[in-house]
């Protein structure tokens, strides 16, 4: 009888799918010796800072990690919550609910969320999914505006990982969502949820993350991806071009930002006798040090010290259904086609939208 060799055995073909739900990062402790290394990977990421490697390690290890540190810590200690980091404790529920809400709209779909900076840090996200036998990921950041300063961060961090890879999953980049209209309306159910409860102030202030001006003459569209936000809401809102601003916040070195800057433009709000601002920070869908720290006490004081009467700060989107309903649309918009149904690949529409908290 001739010699008949055993048929292998059955690999484990199934496509598994995930979202990887990134974030800018946190240290994970408001302390002057956690807040360094931190701030040493954020600063000294080429994409941040965009000046010679060579002269910028001198400022940075030579000056700014030697003073910085202690004072941003101090400030992280003003708004730290029990559970840690207002940014990571944000970002983690958000991948908790999307994981839920997609379950329950029939996604077979693991979520993780992961930090550029600082831990999870998104390799070692990525590597427990191959662990996992994930095969395809959908990378979704929580950065509405596309900038290269934070989204293409963050697509070199996942081309870094693979490049370590034998075997490297089907990814899926999500550049920007700064028009997408269910974001748009998290934000303003979230102003006129404020309203409801405060009463309109004189002015609506957006409030969005500076980039240095020169990024933009360089070709980065993150200016003109704020704008269109900012004018999105306001029609939404159905607000007069008199009764809103659009500003930029956090300016670091001497370099020019992108104008008008925040504080200042709250100083001459104040001074100028607008009596009540409301403040939101449409750029950043979780509270953090930028928005805690730098707008709802910072700003707060520059615009009472300058004769304002009643600033209000509107919580950033965190886990409002609102939000998590359109993030959730979001991910199944860009999931279509893969298989996250059991049974069947999913044949969902490109411009599927959802059917929960529509707009009413």
């Amino acid at each position: 009888m001739p010699f008949v060799s055993p048929a292998p055995a059955a690999a484990d073909d199934r496509e598994r799918v995930a979202v990887l739900w990134c974030n800018l990062g946190s240290p994970d402790e408001p302390t002057a010796a956690a807040v360094r290394p931190y701030l040493a990977d954020f600063l000294g990421d080429p994409r941040v800072v965009e000046i010679p490697k060579a002269l910028w390690a001198l400022i940075l290890h030579g000056i700014i990690l030697r003073t910085r540190p202690a004072k941003s810590a101090a400030k992280y200690a003003s708004i730290w919550m029990p559970e840690g980091s207002p940014l990571k404790v944000w970002t983690r529920k958000q991948a908790t609910l999307l994981a839920g809400w997609l379950g329950e709209r029939g996604h077979r779909v693991s979520v993780r969320d992961a930090m550029r900076y600082g831990q999870p840090a998104i390799a070692a996200q990525l590597d427990a999914l191959l662990a996992e036998g994930v095969t395809r990921v959908l990378v979704l950041q929580a950065y509405p505006q596309y900038s290269g300063t934070t989204t293409a961060s963050v697509i070199d961090a996942v081309n870094a990982w693979s490049a370590r890879q034998r075997r490297v999953p089907e990814f899926r980049f999500v550049n920007d969502y700064h028009g997408d209209p269910l974001y748009i309306e998290a934000l303003a159910r979230s102003v006129e949820a404020h309203w409801k409860h405060e009463g309109r102030a004189d002015r609506l202030l957006m409030s969005f993350h500076g980039i240095p001006e020169r990024n933009i003459r360089l070709g980065d569209p993150y200016q003109s991806q704020c704008l269109a936000t900012a004018k999105l809401l306001a029609a939404r809102l159905k607000l007069e071009e008199t009764q809103y601003l659009v500003t930029f916040q956090s300016r670091f070195g001497r370099a020019t930002w992108l104008e008008p800057y925040t504080e200042p433009t709250l100083r001459a709000l104040g001074g100028s006798g607008v009596a009540r601002v409301d403040v939101l920070c449409p750029g950043f869908p979780a509270d953090c040090l930028e928005t805690l720290e730098e707008i709802a006490m910072e700003g707060r004081d520059a615009f009472l010290q300058s004769g304002g009467k009643d600033f209000r700060y509107i919580p950033c989107l965190n886990d409002s259904p609102a939000w998590i309903d359109a993030l959730c649309a979001l991910a199944e918009r860009h999931l279509a086609g893969w298989p996250t149904r059991d049974g069947a690949a999913s044949t969902a529409p490109a411009n599927v939208q959802s059917t929960q908290n529509r707009p009413r």
